[in-house]
């Protein structure tokens, strides 16, 4: 794999540890704030959503410009919206920052993504996704772990201005490594790339995305308070556990990628049946601490080897045209993921069954992800015998 890969490691580290942080640390800001940690975990949403917005705004706004220039650009906004966190006074600011924040992310990972497949061969296209996306993986296991612990002992403010400096390294990578455009860039027609993610198989694959994470983040965004209030396990625990999800995520990452090179149906498939079947046993496994910890890594392995298979799944619906921008849709579904899954969490919290049926509740999502696949497949097989009727 090419050094100009890892360069796009960098920046997805960044990013990630600002995405995950705040959940080992919802108790930290909701105190501090003065909120619930329903109200507390809204911040997770509020970054979602701003992910979905930011990812087509910006890939629209930014597709005549040199890509290395746009993620590098990406990577500022990025630095001064984790300022923004460290330094807000009121809930309202810190929401407003996150979703500033956020507007990086998804066009960071839907170009990336593009830029990603063109530095390798067709054959590696979804390994070389995977390998960006384990700078998200790598953020899991050594900076959400450290930031835990940071904003639980120096004040959640602390982590914030550790995210920035991270960003700051994050950038001067991607300035340092990442080649060049050639050429000037391909003039895009928006229009045209809209239209072509508007057909249905784009669509049905987008759905696959929102529903399968919605699954990860209803249990991910409440994880500190399932691990010390419904396991029973101690606050200093939370942080080495979310180690061991971490260690999950590079794994099943990994993983994913080489399966998608293989078969990608077939894995799509198969990964989301097994993050099904880890969150509707995880309530089960809340009885034992041994198996606590071996199912949060579970659900670590089970949530990321969804991701490059689901990017891939997408790409190849959007048949080339409008592919950068159907790359930062499917971010942007991912992320909208996040925020319905934070939100029915919050919603069973609050008004429904409560904290420890949230994984049951989750559980439901992917299995309407299958459901989604397996419908978009069938019509991808009658178009296919259609075609092959007619010639």
């Amino acid at each position: 794999m090419p050094l100009a890969l890892y360069a796009l490691t960098a920046g997805a580290f960044g990013i990630g540890v600002t995405e995950f942080v705040i959940m080992g640390l919802l108790r930290e800001v909701g105190a501090d704030m003065g909120v619930s940690i329903a109200t507390a975990g809204l911040l997770i949403s509020g970054y979602a959503l701003g992910v979905v917005f930011g990812a087509p705004t910006l890939t629209i706004l930014t597709g005549r410009w040199p890509r290395k220039t746009v993620l590098a650009g990406l990577m500022l906004i990025f630095i001064v919206g984790n300022i923004i966190c460290a330094l807000a006074p009121s809930y309202e600011i810190l929401m407003a920052a996150r979703i500033v924040t956020a507007l990086a992310h998804g066009t960071f990972f839907g170009v990336g993504s593009v830029v990603a497949t063109k530095l390798v061969a067709p054959e590696k296209r979804a390994s070389a996704i995977a390998i960006m996306f384990t700078g998200l993986t790598v953020a899991t296991v050594l900076g959400v772990p450290f930031g835990t612990w940071l904003g639980q002992q120096f004040g959640w403010r602390s982590t914030f201005w550790a995210v920035s400096l991270v960003g700051l390294a994050a950038f001067a990578v991607i300035a340092a490594l990442l080649p060049k455009d050639e050429g000037k860039p391909e003039a895009s027609d928006w229009r045209r790339d809209l239209k072509a993610i508007s057909r249905l198989p784009v669509l049905l694959g987008l759905l696959t995305t929102v529903l399968g994470y919605a699954g990860v983040f209803g249990v991910f965004t409440y994880i500190a308070p399932l691990l010390t209030q419904v396991a029973g396990l101690s606050d200093a625990a939370v942080s080495p556990i979310l180690l061991v999800f971490g260690l999950g995520l590079i794994a099943g990452n990994l993983l994913g990628g080489r399966l998608a090179d293989r078969n990608l149906r077939r894995t799509v498939l198969v990964t989301l049946a097994l993050l099904g079947v880890t969150l509707a046993l995880m309530p089960a496994a809340f009885l034992s601490p041994v198996l606590t910890v071996i199912f949060v890594g579970l659900l670590g392995l089970t949530a990321f080897a969804t991701v490059a298979p689901l990017q891939m799944w997408v790409l190849g619906k959007a048949e080339g045209a409008g592919e950068q921008l159907a790359s930062s849709f499917n971010i942007a579904a991912f992320n909208l993921g996040n925020a319905l899954g934070a939100w029915v969490g919050g919603l069973a919290i609050e008004h429904g069954p409560g904290l420890a049926f949230i994984p049951y509740v989750s559980a439901l999502f992917p299995v309407a992800a299958i459901i989604i696949a397996l419908v978009s497949m069938r019509g991808e097989r009658r178009k296919a015998q259609a075609t092959a009727a007619i010639a």
